[in-house]
């Protein structure tokens, strides 16, 4: 097995700690750096907090390619995955398996107990709902003071209030939610905090399942009560499922608003074909166009080789950590013409921001779908709408797992 622990500094100069910041001047670009190792090669070696030095995955051929290699696992409990922090690393064998750290049957097993609830059907049913959602939050940013921040009046709620419905919680419970799940989440939690959010919110998820076991709904716990009563998957296992799709399924798409937004306001052409778009073919193409050029999972999505593995002209071994760096890739001028340009009429741009593969996001339907109705009605109802401060100025999220702004001020 690959030895992942520390080099020596004398032997590693080049070898760059990761993740690293973005540019000041260019906030929705890839980090600088990144981009010029790009340019030369597909991937390379970073340096992550505990020392160690997995492979960073920044091509667009090599990152597909690598996505679907049943030789690269995403369990986390095999020596040498690269871990976000030590929190995630120190928690480990205490959580239980879910559809996010497994891998071949285990896998397709977890997975086919979220994909009911995530069909096209069952997600094109909440549009109405999503519109409505959106309008009356629209109605009372109008309706307030100026200036206002988009975080917390638009951006989050909205995928909040979309992800518990889908779930079957309560909205009322969403701050508890947005709390507990973000203990582990930075980049320096203890293993103290990711317990005690992780332990809270599986405590809670648990019993709401159990309570689903003999009163079902038309919703994801329901389904995954159903599996329960039917002896298919614990109790454990799936309060661990309910868990993860709760902080994937707000945080992500909430940044991806914000982000939008921003890049937008410096974009008036593009904000105004977006604006103006009647067709939802147009839509849709202008959302993929803005999940390709601003790439919120900007730590990664992390796995660990289980075998030999040539690619991109470099030997991943058996036991290296890999990171799978989506936005380089989804800015790699190998794939895409002018990749530093948003162009919201973009053709044949297949991007990787929801992965690839057997462990594409199983909420990218859902996630789109949101998009598509809350940026276009923002800019119609508020065509006045602008930033209170340069975009350099704002406050972004660098250190988080999903790339984002902790503010947006804006009037109109």
């Amino acid at each position: 097995m690959a030895d992942n622990t520390v080099i020596a500094p004398d032997e590693t100069l080049d070898i760059p700690d990761f993740p690293l910041r973005r540019a000041a001047e260019e906030p929705f670009a890839p980090p600088p750096l990144v981009r010029a190792r790009n340019a030369e090669r597909e991937l390379f070696r970073v340096r992550i907090w505990d020392g160690s030095t997995p492979w960073l995955i920044t091509g667009y051929d090599a990152i597909r390619a690598l996505f679907g290699d049943p030789r690269v696992s995403v369990d986390d409990r095999i020596d040498g995955y690269p871990h976000w922090n030590e929190a995630m690393r120190s928690t480990v064998h205490k959580r239980p398996r879910s559809v996010f750290t497994s891998d071949g049957d285990e896998h397709n097993r977890y997975r086919r107990m979220l994909t009911k609830s995530f069909t096209f059907k069952r997600v094109e049913a909440l549009r109405a709902s999503v519109q409505r959602v959106t309008d009356e939050h629209i109605d009372a940013i109008l309706a307030g003071p100026q200036p206002a921040d988009l975080v917390p009046a638009l951006s989050l709620p909205i995928p909040s209030l979309v992800i518990s419905e889908m779930l079957g919680v309560p909205y009322a419970d969403a701050e508890f939610f947005q709390e507990q799940a973000n203990k582990g989440m930075s980049r320096y939690a203890t293993a103290e905090d990711a317990a005690a959010g992780a332990g809270a919110l599986a405590k809670y998820l648990a019993n709401l399942i159990r309570e689903r076991v003999e009163d079902p709904r038309e919703d994801l716990v329901s389904d995954l009560a159903e599996r329960v009563g039917a002896g298919d998957i614990s109790v454990r296992e799936a309060a661990q499922l309910a868990t993860g799709v709760l902080i994937a399924g707000h945080e992500t798409t909430a940044n991806q608003i914000s982000l939008s937004v921003a890049a937008l306001s410096q974009r008036p052409d593009q904000l105004e074909l977006l604006r103006d778009a009647t067709d939802p073919k147009v839509i849709a193409g202008a959302v993929e166009e803005l999940l390709r050029f601003l790439s919120i999972i900007q730590t990664g999505q992390r796995r660990v080789a289980v075998e030999d593995i040539e690619i991109g002209g470099e030997t991943i071994r058996a036991g290296d950590g890999v990171i799978l760096d989506v936005a380089p890739a989804n800015w790699d001028a190998r794939r895409y013409p002018e990749p530093d340009r948003l162009d919201l009429e973009r053709q044949d741009a297949p991007h990787v921001g929801f992965g690839f593969g057997r462990h594409q996001c199983v909420g990218a339907q859902l996630a789109r779908m949101e998009l598509q109705i809350v940026l276009p009605t923002l800019f119609r109802r508020i065509p006045t709408l602008r930033l209170v401060q340069p975009v350099d100025d704002l406050p972004f999220k660098h250190d988080a797992l999903a790339y984002g702004l902790y503010e947006l001020l804006v009037t109109w």
